[in-house]
């Protein structure tokens, strides 16, 4: 049975205390059955680090392989370029980006020293899967390194169009990159089709059809797969942690502190692709607009600081909480606040009861790959009295949860009216609502989208096992894969990428059996 072998910016050694969710739960079943090797940085900072060999640790029958980074490598590569650059540039807060070509350069030799590190310990059946915005080169490094065996790629976040990509000057050079891999995943049809329309304009690539990509090159060039795999949440375990949590101190107080309001809830990291300051002024328009609410609603805020050294993030919580004191300061009264921020971490188990107990949750990024607290809050509801989803358009998950209230974030009135809708909504239609958007998620699991995103490399291991489909080695940046190595995906028709019959994985074709709150981080 092949190896699988998963590249990711940070690795879950499980001896290291880290929360085990997401990817990691997805991935672990997977490696727990035919073995494995997890890939990364190890969150270690040493002065030395180009110089030291892979630290491998083997726990559970799976190997954990981290490299340690420098100082300066750390804040180039990371800090500045995947989270400075990549990230608000994918999200399409293009204005955020602060580049530096040093940054960029920094980038792309970290993962060319990641690749040829990696490169030694592969074996030749070995599945390779790379996670994420921090590793767009890694395909292509992989294959300057000679490695040869199949190799799937996984976008956990949005990919934007070809006009926002021109703002980074690196962007088609990446865009090539990334057609080292034999398939490459997204979250949604229409991060599937910007990477297509990318593809063709920056590298030159034609739709073979469907979701097939012709990549230029010698020998007639090669083909590229792309798929659209939505990650996934447990459904009934995140329920069952919900019913646990009405049984908790933490419920109870902030039950008790309510005083009979109704409660808004909102919880995500402190980011600016989230739509924090246009929440806050969406709850002040519909106070201002219907002032019957004041005293009847309190949202609360959950918005964990993060990635505090970047200048974004720090004038972001600077304005959050400026706006949020101006709100109370504007319309609360001494034994009322319209909104309670909290800007530290809180513990899944005590959201999951807050979700429980919220007449409204407000999930409203300005731009999301998916966005597992919508599926989280759905889960968590009580059947016989469940509270309303209100889901911003523009994150993934909008695609499976059509039964949510769709709102778009920039539109505070929309917003406004939204909530307003959902506080006075009959009982009736909330169950009907919610038992729409529990149909969507109840028989997904992470590890069902991992088996499915897997089922299609293992089509490519097979094909690449015979001589002359072969994949050749092909320089960062330029592409030259020589040899057709086709994935089983579904082959959607043009120009979509749309879902499988069974709401979203490719899992269902093929006949198989991953940042938010419970997830691993990946950044």
């Amino acid at each position: 049975m092949e190896r699988l072998v998963v590249v990711s910016n940070r690795v879950p050694i499980p001896s290291s205390g880290a929360q085990a969710g997401g990817l990691a739960v997805a991935l672990d079943g997977l490696m727990d059955r035919r073995g494995g090797l997890w890939f990364g940085w190890s969150g270690k900072i040493a002065d030395d680090a180009a110089r030291r060999q892979p630290t491998i640790v083997h726990e559970a029958g799976v190997d954990y392989a981290t490299i340690d980074l420098t100082q300066d490598e750390h804040d180039r590569y990371y800090s500045n370029f995947s989270n400075g650059v990549l990230w608000p540039l994918l999200h399409t807060m293009q204005q955020l980006m602060q580049y530096d070509r040093e940054d960029a350069r920094a980038y792309r030799d970290v993962n060319a020293r990641m690749a040829r590190a990696l490169a030694p310990l592969l074996h030749p059946s070995d599945i390779v899967w790379v996670h994420d915005y921090h590793m767009l080169p890694m395909p292509s490094a992989l294959r300057a390194a000679g490695v040869r065996n199949p190799i799937g790629f996984f976008l956990h976040i949005p990919f934007a169009t070809t006009d926002v990509l021109a703002s980074a000057p690196d962007m088609a050079a990446l865009v090539r990159d990334m057609l080292g891999a034999d398939l490459i995943g997204f979250q949604t049809e229409n991060d599937a089709a910007n990477f297509a329309n990318a593809a063709e304009q920056l590298a030159g690539c034609s739709r073979a059809h469907g979701n097939i990509l012709h990549v230029p090159g010698p020998g007639g060039g090669r083909r590229v797969r792309l798929g659209v795999f939505p990650v996934e949440i447990e459904a009934h375990s995140f329920a069952n942690m919900a019913r646990e949590a009405e049984h908790s101190a933490a419920f109870d107080s902030l039950r008790a502190s309510l005083c009979g309001q109704a409660l808004l809830l909102a919880a995500e990291r402190l980011d600016p692709t989230k739509g924090l300051l246009q929440r806050v002024g969406g709850l002040r328009t519909l106070l201002e607009k219907r002032p019957a609410w004041r005293r009847h609603v309190t949202l609360l805020q959950i918005a964990a600081s993060s990635r505090t050294d970047v200048s974004s993030y720090q004038s972001l919580r600077a304005a959050l909480v400026s706006d949020g004191g101006a709100l109370n300061a504007d319309l609360g009264d001494a034994d009322w606040t319209p909104l309670r921020l909290v800007t530290r971490a809180v513990d899944r188990a005590v959201i999951a009861g807050y979700m429980r107990q919220a007449r409204v949750g407000l999930v409203t990024p300005l731009r999301d790959g998916m966005n597992l607290v919508a599926k989280e809050f759905v889960a968590a509801q009580d059947a016989a009295d469940p509270g309303v989803l209100v889901l911003s358009r523009f994150a993934g998950a909008a695609q499976q949860l059509e039964a949510a209230l769709l709102v778009n974030p920039y539109d505070p009135d929309a917003l406004a009216d939204a909530v307003d809708t959902a506080l006075t909504m009959r009982l009736g239609e909330r169950q009907e609502r919610w038992q729409a958007l529990w149909g969507a998620i109840e028989d997904r699991s992470p590890l069902a989208w991992g088996k499915s995103f897997l089922a299609a490399l293992l089509r490519a291991a097979a094909a690449a096992q015979a001589p002359e489909r072969m994949v050749r080695g092909i320089e960062p940046a330029r592409p030259r894969v020589g040899g057709d190595v086709p994935v089983a995906a579904r082959v959607l028709p043009p120009p979509s990428f749309g879902l499988g019959p069974a709401g979203g994985s490719l899992g269902s074709s093929l006949g198989s059996s991953l940042g938010d709150p419970g997830g691993f981080p990946l950044n």
